[in-house]
């Protein structure tokens, strides 16, 4: 064995043996078990009472309240919106469908000027979309592909609601009109575009999850609503959405493959008023080879709606209680003078501190973990039992958000200890955690601050590590508000905690210098 092997060993055992020290001292004081048991039941008795508390319900047939539905979910179990007006036939095999958009035009429902006046205008919203398509029959969520003109954001291909390939940009009109192309071989979907149906421009491929033998082939329309951001007086932001539609008018469509019967039109997804009325129905029509298909809704990822993560509110007030735990744990050697007696019993003084976090971390996750759990599943059950339509989410982003969660509060454990260390003082350790990591996340997520402030907030400071938990992502190819007080965090789940992580490295290898130079 190289004198290198036994000197990481024996650091390895001093490191085992200080941990364990350091937690027989944690759990011989009370108090600090109180707290952290505290902080546990705060995560669940906030997050079981936010949920008990918060009931929806949606009109059902004579008028009736019952429980909203839950949304229909993507081929990956991803929660979508999938209301189009889609004019098709059916198709065997291999088959290409091939049309010409001449115009795209639509109607948005802007505020009201004069009271009891309708104000709408004539446009189309950024992500209004017109095309041509094939998709697992007209059944909510199933797998698809398209090729489509939007409002703003020039050709797409987009397959199963969460994937998108930009094509080329520009608009669409009478002058200059568009050619969409989509064919099918085998599994595998590929588009084209085209300026003059003459020579095509490749855009992507798709192979949709369990596409099957027999599809539905065509042309479709939609559009969702209109978004709109107000400012608050405060400087925070609320968003609105209003009705728009969409109207895509085709010609030269052709079909090539084995179909049968004649063309269908569906207004998949419609939403039907308690009188059995649609509510705001699409329309086609057809004319000498033309069609007119006017469609509302979106083709897209769900975004609106009672997140997974809603009862997990109470964590920054328990947060607040580990911070004051942890801050105490490091400072009462300090303040009794114990310190000393502590870098005597292990004079590797450069593990004193890592062996201290170590413990403490360790001692947050086990107390955070089932907490965290409890609440989430519990909470969830809740929120559906009370009405609530929750977005649906994988397995792994469940075990994500909990653990993560957990983990996150391990980190501020860290921190605050590190803080405790560095300025030993029990006051001052305190109120810089909390400003660094709670306040933060408070005033980012509850519409105090302009957007541009709260993500620039979530993304320098501690708090960023909240974004772990964030179970529905912002997607580029749907318009939403996605702002921290919308529950849209500017990191990535995992990048958030890192941001978490440096911060909590950082604090401890400062403390463990001044340490290192001086006891007291």
């Amino acid at each position: 064995m190289s004198p290198l092997t036994r000197r990481s060993g024996r650091q390895g055992g001093e490191l085992g043996r200080l941990t364990r020290a350091e937690w027989t001292k944690f759990r011989s004081v009370r108090g600090w078990v109180a707290g952290m048991t505290a902080a546990a039941l705060v995560i669940v008795l906030l997050g079981l009472l936010s949920a008990s508390g918060d009931h929806a319900s949606c009109a059902g047939a004579g008028g009736v309240e019952i429980a909203c539905p839950a949304p229909p979910v993507g081929p990956d179990g991803t929660a979508v919106s999938d209301r189009f007006f889609f004019v098709h036939r059916q198709l065997r095999g291999d088959g290409v469908i091939t049309a010409r958009l001449t115009s795209m035009t639509g109607q948005i429902r802007k505020p009201d000027v004069t009271p009891g006046r309708r104000n709408v205008v004539a446009g189309v919203v950024p992500w209004a979309k017109a095309g041509v398509m094939i998709k697992d029959g007209t059944r909510q969520g199933s797998p698809y592909a398209a090729v489509m003109m939007t409002g703003a954001h020039g050709v797409r291909m987009q397959h199963d609601f969460t994937h998108d390939v930009a094509g080329l940009p520009g608009g669409v009109s009478e002058r200059s009109p568009r050619w969409l192309r989509l064919t099918r071989s085998g599994d595998t979907l590929t588009g084209y575009e085209s300026a003059d149906g003459t020579r095509w421009t490749r855009i992507g491929t798709a192979t949709p999850a369990g596409l099957p033998r027999t599809v539905r082939i065509g042309v479709f329309a939609a559009s969702p609503g209109d978004l709109t951001v107000m400012r608050g007086d405060l400087g925070g932001s609320g968003a609105a959405v209003r009705f728009a539609e969409a109207t895509g008018v085709f010609d030269q469509v052709t079909v090539r493959g084995d179909t049968s019967g004649d063309w269908r039109d569906d207004d998949v997804g419609a939403t039907v008023d308690p009188d059995g009325s649609v509510h705001h129905p699409g329309r086609a029509s057809r004319s000498g080879g033309a069609f007119s298909v006017t469609g509302v809704g979106d083709i897209a990822p769900a975004v609106e709606g009672p997140t997974a993560e809603r009862p997990l509110g109470g964590a920054p007030a328990a947060l607040v209680l580990v911070i004051v735990v942890s801050v105490m744990f490091a400072t009462a050697e300090y303040r009794h003078g114990l310190i000393r007696l502590t870098l005597l019993a292990g004079p590797r003084r450069g593990l004193t501190l890592p062996a201290k976090a170590l413990a403490l971390g360790l001692v947050t996750f086990a107390a955070a973990l089932p907490a965290i759990a409890v609440t989430f599943a519990a909470g969830g059950r809740i929120l559906r039992a009370n009405g609530n339509a929750v977005l649906p989410v994988s397995l792994p982003t469940e075990v994500r958000v909990v653990a993560g969660l957990a983990a996150l509060f391990a980190l501020a454990a860290v921190l605050a200890l590190a803080l405790g260390a560095l300025l030993r003082s029990s006051v001052a350790a305190v109120i810089t955690a909390v400003v660094a990591i709670v306040v933060p996340h408070v005033v980012a997520t509850t519409s105090i601050l302009p957007d541009s402030a709260a993500r620039w907030l979530l993304r320098v400071t501690p708090a960023a590590g909240f974004a772990v938990q964030q179970t529905v992502p912002a997607y580029p190819h749907v318009l939403s508000h996605d702002a921290p007080s919308a529950g849209f965090y500017p990191l990535p789940p995992w990048g958030g905690l890192a941001v978490a992580a440096g911060y909590a490295a950082l604090a401890l290898g400062l403390a463990a210098f001044r340490l290192h130079r001086r006891d007291a």
